[in-house]
């Protein structure tokens, strides 16, 4: 856009600004079914984009901005939601660290993972407006976002078809830049109100529970002190306007003996599970990551089979288009939670195995060609994967190292928790694991780790003289 055009829309935005109203196409959108799976002809497998003006949605950006300066500080450290600097990382980190030194010293915890019913599309929009009143947005900014709700109309587009124009009451705007930050405000003050003495501890710090937007993780010591802290969060959710899902909601107990949890919600018992997908992760009641692995593995191979039927096994396919296919879908599902892993030389060989099974057909080639694995990664231009998830474990190291106070996964990284090893050999620590990759791979001692770590720049020079593992690939 020119200086001319941007000029004009600057005297809009200043005259929608002062004058609290906004143009009728902003407040109206286009909601278009994207199918998902299962039954073409059930409403429920489709899932509705929602269409938004663009010099609204640019609107919509600038308030946001001016609503995070104000709520981002109030946030708890416990919502990594929509935030900066912020990603489902950092929540499964925490989680995994903590069931991982919760299961070396046998110390138990009761989980709840909380699924709300359509969270973002059940927000009452009068509490939502008292809410933000709450926590210092008013005025002016209040009443911009306001005027972006006020006879909010939608109309459903399919195949060039419009259906007729219906009003909008309750929820959020869908694809609208300004409703995520307003989600985890709501939340956050559900979140607040609903915390009590109830939690795990670990390592001197209470933590009672995790938040993704929406993906809710409530923890604590004891079956009893669960039910109190998620009766709480119930009611505080139903007195919001929101619903708890019991038939998606579920427990898990991590502790050494099988131990029962029942959970209530309104009167429904919750079911106790051996393990839940947690951010997409998979998490068992034992504290084990190599389930993970290997259903990444599995997921990446499906993957792979349906599109070598469908794509990658097409001839007319160029080369290029075929490795964009590799890294843009194939890596990230098969890698998808990485930073967690803890590597066998058993994981190692399957990883390779399921790269090399892609860039075979990639390169157009079959085992019986008996080409190096070495020998295709080099004539494709690719890094070997293997190297590349071990370079990102260690900058996530870093990472964690330089994490200023407060911020919970670094609190965790740096917390030994309380309590005494049972009797027998301890399971691989992740930190351990990323202790004899360094000593093993750069010579790094485990007693020079975290200052090394602490230097960014010189931490960065490290990773990249990693080098590829040895080996027949």
């Amino acid at each position: 856009m020119d200086v001319v055009g941007l000029s004009w829309l600057t005297r809009l935005y200043n005259i929608v600004w002062s004058s609290g109203a906004v143009p009728r196409e902003w407040q109206t959108g286009v909601v278009v079914p994207i199918f998902k799976k299962g039954d073409l002809r059930v409403c429920s497998n489709y899932r509705g984009i929602t269409l938004l003006s663009l010099p609204g949605k640019v609107y919509s950006k600038v308030l946001e901005r001016r609503v995070r300066s104000i709520v981002e500080s109030q946030i708890e450290e416990e919502q990594c939601g929509f935030r900066p600097g912020r990603g489902t990382v950092d929540q499964l980190y925490t989680l995994a660290r903590v069931m991982e030194g919760a299961w070396e010293f046998a110390q138990p915890i009761h989980m709840c993972f909380v699924d709300l019913e359509k969270a973002y599309d059940r927000v009452p929009r009068g509490t939502l407006w008292g809410t933000l009143q709450e926590y210092g947005v008013g005025g002016f900014l209040l009443r911009a976002i306001q005027s972006l709700y006020q006879r909010s109309v939608s109309l459903v587009r399919i195949a060039g078809s419009k259906s007729d124009l219906f009003p909008v009451r309750v929820g959020l705007r869908q694809g609208c830049p300004l409703s995520p930050v307003l989600f985890i405000t709501f939340m956050d003050r559900i979140s607040r109100r609903s915390r009590g003495v109830e939690c795990v501890e670990f390592g001197g710090r209470r933590i009672s529970s995790l938040l993704f937007a929406d993906d809710v993780v409530l923890l604590a010591s004891s079956s009893s002190d669960l039910q109190l802290l998620l009766g709480r969060f119930a009611a505080e959710c139903e007195a919001a306007g929101m619903r708890i899902s019991t038939s998606k909601s579920e427990t898990m107990v991590l502790d050494r003996k099988r131990v029962a949890c029942h959970l209530r919600v309104g009167g429904e018992v919750l079911p106790q599970v051996e393990e839940f997908k947690y951010l997409g992760v998979l998490f068992t009641s034992e504290g084990r990551r190599d389930r993970e692995i290997d259903r990444r593995i599995g997921s990446a191979s499906a993957v792979m089979r349906t599109l070598s039927r469908s794509v990658v096994g097409k001839r007319e396919l160029s080369q290029k288009a075929r490795l964009s296919i590799y890294r843009s879908i194939y890596v990230p599902i098969l890698t998808y939670g990485h930073e967690l892993w803890v590597m066998t030389e058993r994981t190692r060989s399957r990883i390779q195995a399921a790269e090399m099974s892609f860039l075979r057909r990639v390169a157009g080639l079959s085992l019986r060609d008996r080409v190096r694995s070495s020998d295709i990664r080099e004539g494709l231009g690719v890094e070997p994967l293997l190297l590349r998830i071990e370079r990102s474990q260690l900058r996530w190291f870093g990472h964690l190292v330089r994490m200023p106070p407060g911020r919970l996964p670094g609190e965790v990284f740096r917390a030994c928790p309380a309590g005494r090893r049972p009797p027998g050999r301890p399971r691989t620590r992740w930190r351990g694991y990323i202790s004899n990759l360094v000593r093993e791979r750069l010579g790094v001692l485990p007693e020079e780790l975290v200052d090394k770590a602490g230097e960014r720049t010189a931490w960065s020079s490290l990773i990249g003289m990693l080098p590829p593992r040895p080996g027949p690939g």
